[in-house]
């Protein structure tokens, strides 16, 4: 059984999930809620030009950082952590740009 961390290291799961929450609203769009977001189309998500992502295993300095292709909304897959049957920020990784150890 692989953690998510080891799935996107081998390049099993190619994109990782947020919860639909405030916390991650403002952080992708900029705004308190998906308003403005669901207006302006899907593509719209990530809205203050986010390239890249980092991830961290946890608590150690062991870190990768990805091209960040898109953000969308939409349902996840469940083998890959998703929520079962609710919508998610959908975070589609590109090309692997460093690891750390």
């Amino acid at each position: 059984m692989y953690c998510w961390y080891d799935m996107i290291e081998k390049g099993i799961k190619t994109e990782e999930y947020r919860e639909i929450k405030k916390t991650w609203i403002k952080r992708f769009t900029g705004h308190d809620t998906l308003l403005f977001s669901f207006r302006n189309g899907y593509q719209a998500i990530n809205q203050k030009g986010y390239t890249h992502v980092r991830f961290r295993r946890g608590y150690t300095s062991t870190t990768m950082l990805f091209e960040l292709k898109d953000i969308v909304i939409g349902k996840g897959n469940i083998e890959w952590g998703a929520d079962q049957g609710n919508n998610v920020f959908i975070l589609k990784l590109g090309n692997r740009i460093y690891e750390s150890n």
